[in-house]
Formats: C-alpha cells, sequence, structure tokens
C-alpha cells in the first residue's frame, strides 16, 4: 500500500427525511440571528417558505443565483447581505445556490448552512469555481466550506427527473476522479466506489419513477459520499474540461460533466487500472468507461456535446483553454488526444480509450 494522507473537513451534516425542520435549531447552534436564505429564480418560492419558517431570525431572501457563479452576481449578493445586516447565509438549492453561498463566505467570512435539492455534492466541499470575463477558476479553501448541511430527502422529491440524474451523473463524476487523484487514498477510494454504487442503483430507478422515496434517499447518500470524495481529493482532466465548457462556452453545468465524464474515464483507462477497477465493481460492468457510457444512454441522459448546444468549431478553442494551466492528471494531456475525445464527445460517439 502506497503512503498517503487523510484529512478529514470540519463540517456538520444531518441527513434523513423531514430533517428540514432542524433549521432553526441549527443556526441557534452557531449563535446566529440574521439569515439571509439564497436561491435561483427559479426556487424562490421555496427560498421564502424556509425564510418564512425562520420568524425572529429572517433576514431577508436573494434569489438570484445563477449558473458558474458569475462574479457579477456575487458582488450584487455581499451588498444585499450587507443591507441586510445578515450573519448567516441559508442556500436551498443545488451547485449554483451553494457556489453562491461558498463566494458570499469567501469575501464575507458569514457562516453557512446548505440545504441541498440536488445531487451535485458541492456542498461537501472547500472547492469554489467563479466565472468572470467568459473564464471560470477555481481554488480550495477552507473558507468556503459550509459549517452545516441539512440533507433532507425530502426536499428532493420535486426535482425533474432528468435533472435528477445528470446531477446524480455530476456527482458519480467526483467519485471517479477521486479513484485516481494524486492525493487520494484508501478511506476516499471506499467511499468513492459506495457512491458509484448507490448511483447506480438509484438513478435508473428514479428515470422510472422519481416518486421513489428508496431509491431518492440512496441518491442523496450518494451525493454525500461522492461531495465528500471531491472535497478531500484533487481534480484532473474531466473537471478541467467542465469548467473550460461551462466557463467559456457557458454549457449547462451536470449535463457537460454527463457528457464528458465516459471519454475522459477512458482517456485514463490505462493510466489507472486499479480506478477503473472499482468503478466496473460499482456498476457491475466489465470496462469502466464503456459501462458509464451504456449506463448514461440507459437512464435517457445526454451523449453528446451537440445536445448542448456546443459547436464543433470551438473545439480547438476548448482544448486551447483547457491546455493552457491543466491540471495534474495521471496520463499527460496530449494535445491530440484531447482533440480527438472532445470531437467524440461532441458526436456523442462511443468513447475511445
Amino acid at each position: 500500500m502506497k503512503a498517503f494522507i487523510y484529512e478529514s473537513a470540519p463540517a456538520r451534516v444531518i441527513f434523513g427525511f423531514g430533517t428540514a425542520t432542524q433549521l432553526t435549531q441549527e443556526l441557534e447552534r452557531l449563535c446566529v440571528s440574521r439569515a439571509l436564505v439564497l436561491s435561483t429564480p427559479e426556487r424562490k418560492n421555496k427560498a421564502e417558505e424556509i425564510s418564512a419558517c425562520l420568524g425572529a431570525k429572517r433576514a431577508g431572501i436573494f434569489a438570484g443565483a445563477v449558473m458558474h457563479t458569475p462574479v457579477h452576481v456575487t458582488e450584487e449578493a455581499v451588498d444585499v447581505a450587507r443591507a441586510f445586516q445578515a450573519d448567516v447565509v441559508v442556500a436551498i438549492g443545488g451547485g449554483s445556490t451553494i457556489g453562491l453561498a461558498k463566494a458570499i463566505a469567501l469575501r464575507t467570512d458569514l457562516p453557512q448552512v446548505v440545504l441541498p435539492t440536488t445531487y451535485a455534492g458541492s456542498e461537501m466541499t472547500p472547492i469554489l469555481g467563479e466565472t468572470k470575463d467568459g473564464l471560470k477558476t477555481t481554488q480550495r479553501t477552507l473558507k468556503v466550506l459550509p459549517e452545516v448541511v441539512i440533507y433532507d430527502v425530502e426536499l428532493t422529491y420535486s426535482l425533474p427527473a432528468n435533472t435528477s440524474i445528470t446531477s446524480g451523473i455530476n456527482a458519480m463524476a467526483h467519485a471517479v476522479e477521486a479513484l485516481y487523484a494524486k492525493d487520494g487514498n484508501p478511506i476516499i477510494s471506499l467511499m468513492a466506489e459506495e457512491g458509484i454504487r448507490a448511483f447506480g442503483v438509484s438513478l435508473p430507478r428514479l428515470a422510472s419513477d422519481p416518486k421513489d422515496r428508496d431509491a431518492r434517499a440512496q441518491a442523496l447518500y450518494g451525493a454525500w459520499l461522492c461531495g465528500t470524495c471531491l472535497g478531500a481529493a484533487g481534480m484532473a482532466l474531466h473537471h478541467k474540461l467542465c469548467h473550460t465548457l461551462g466557463g467559456s462556452f457557458n454549457l449547462p453545468h451536470a449535463e457537460t460533466h454527463t457528457v464528458i465524464l465516459p471519454h475522459a474515464t477512458a482517456y485514463n483507462a490505462s493510466f489507472a487500472p486499479q480506478a477503473m477497477a472499482a468503478v466496473a465493481r460499482a456498476l457491475r460492468v466489465e470496462n469502466a468507461a464503456d459501462g458509464l457510457f451504456d449506463f448514461i444512454q440507459r437512464v435517457g441522459a445526454p451523449t453528446s456535446l451537440a445536445q448542448l448546444g456546443f459547436m464543433e468549431s470551438d473545439i480547438d478553442r476548448a482544448m486551447e483553454i483547457a491546455t493552457r494551466a491543466p491540471y495534474w492528471n495521471p496520463r499527460p494531456v496530449e494535445p491530440e488526444a484531447l482533440r480527438t475525445l472532445l470531437t467524440r464527445a461532441w458526436a456523442g460517439k462511443r468513447p475511445h480509450s
């Protein structure tokens, strides 16, 4: 066994059915009294519902969170937080809202309480990705790690099947990369394989019955595990490509992860055989990359960048941006091989090892 370092991120996790009712209690534990509730415009009604339950601890609502955490939106939200004299932010939603909460925390040191409604897993990471002037950059700092995460399975009941599936595959990508990360370790590898397994079981069930309570619980459990993996281990080529495609071409976050995952897995397959074996075990398939591609097809998720609005003529520009400051990767990032990867992903072809 190789040597490793394992650090456990300091966060409080509450998991179950109906746990959102514990929000006020958790605010009391943090000794805060003025909560700014964050959401996207689409989730404003839920933000208002959560805010109304806070009573005297209610400071206000900012329902302007958007995809890829644009800096100008964060600056607006920080102004609102200061105007309301908020001493805590409460994020209700998925990666867009959680990203905004983190960006506010980075600039203000306000504590965060997060109620995830998707499976992206961002709530368990000290990672923040922000977009400015058409480029998305990421940083890792404990300043953006939420203090409390309340997983309430009931908050995911209204999540549409297609969003549930792509959000879940986005989380699976965190676990796949953690299995071959430069700073991986045995504990994270166990969590990664179990997280992939949980989604391998739950997502097909949600595709056929979005109201399946047990499948919802399994998926949220998987989100916690996969998000923890991302928070503890570094990112590689898969995330670099997705950050490039999302930040510079405004492609939808979860769907982009879904399309790229089998291709990035195939790219690294021969350089990370133990990781590939773990992915295959978790999904009960022979080959990790092919198994992921078949799984994505089976649950009805997108398989091509063209479906997401990405133009074939932009492949070279995406390749140039992605190789400008590449993340560590088990296989060297080779421009021609990367062009092949993006071309096959654009066309929706089976991944090429």
